[in-house]
């Protein structure tokens, strides 16, 4: 809703943001000491939700004042990812012309295929591995959490005083969340840490095909017109070629944006669309999407 002042505040989003943070809390005590494999599920959905809230926050949700949204989504629930890196590094990939850009594009799965020539015959079979969606979940939040802490630390050697900032604002933003679960909860650590990775794992799913190489950038990004628990895991991100033409709107609006304008976007993306998720498992849980180096790497990117 937008007053007469110009404030906004997304109401929905606002209740669901309370709400993660009401079963994350019941996650680690009474659903814990219930049935701990129900606490710890609970406790991997809502480190799921709450990246998607992340993602709403650096986008301008739920309200028009970035440092409520940072507040908002300030404790680190899944611990591992700074959210000022994940805002800069985000932003970043909305530069469509670089998307799936082995170098540009923060985000990109593809390497350099001059550079993958180099690379050891074993990890290249690690990364053909986490090209599968199989292969995504179960190693996809290692390898791209050690590319990350790897880039940022060279970034922060050479003087990147952005991402040191991301990093030190992290330690109280995960702190809290740990000194919660310690003081109040009854989940032991080494559990919550690995619910984070399920969280990623899980986050993964919607990464895995979110862009494709194409020579035309604007057919580069999916839509998924599944509705039902991925979709909401993911704020809807899944119709994601809506998102990167529109971040201005909320989440749950995008579903009725796309239905309103279906022929508009899929001719946009050149029909780069899958019915379900259920439909992606079935094609590539075993079999890679993609090979790992950039197809069209030769030709330039625009």
């Amino acid at each position: 809703m937008v007053y007469s002042d110009g404030s906004k505040w997304e109401w929905r989003t606002l209740a669901l943001t309370a709400g993660v943070y009401v079963g994350f809390f019941f996650a680690a005590t009474e659903a814990y000491e219930t049935a701990w494999a129900f606490g710890f599920a609970l406790m991997v959905l809502c480190m799921t939700l709450h990246s998607s809230l992340t993602h709403e926050a650096l986008h301008g949700h739920p309200t028009n004042n970035p440092y409520i949204n940072a507040l908002l989504v300030f404790p680190s629930l899944s611990l591992l990812v700074p959210y000022l890196r994940f805002k800069d590094l985000h932003l970043a990939h909305h530069r469509d012309e670089f998307l799936t850009d082995p170098y540009d594009d923060p985000e990109s799965n593809f390497m350099d295929p001059d550079l993958w020539q180099s690379v050891p015959k074993g990890m290249q079979r690690v990364f053909r591995l986490n090209n599968t969606l199989l292969g995504r979940m179960l190693i996809g939040p290692l390898l791209g959490q050690w590319r990350f802490m790897r880039e940022d630390a060279k970034a922060i050697a050479q003087g990147d005083a952005r991402a040191a900032l991301g990093w030190v604002l992290h330690i109280p933003a995960a702190g809290i969340v740990i000194w919660g679960v310690l003081y109040f909860g009854s989940m032991p650590l080494w559990m919550v840490m690995l619910a984070s990775y399920g969280a990623m794992s899980l986050l993964k799913v919607r990464t895995f095909l979110e862009h494709r190489a194409h020579d035309k950038a604007r057919a580069r990004t999916v839509v998924i017109e599944d509705r039902g628990i991925w979709a909401f895991l993911f704020l809807n991100n899944s119709f994601h070629v809506v998102h990167h033409m529109h971040p201005q709107v909320p989440w749950y609006d995008l579903p009725a944006l796309y239905r309103a304008r279906k022929d508009h976007f899929l001719a946009r993306n050149e029909g780069y669309v899958y019915k379900s998720y259920t439909d992606i498992f079935k094609q590539f849980f075993f079999k890679p999407k993609d090979e790992v180096p950039h197809p069209l790497w030769s030709k330039p990117l625009k």
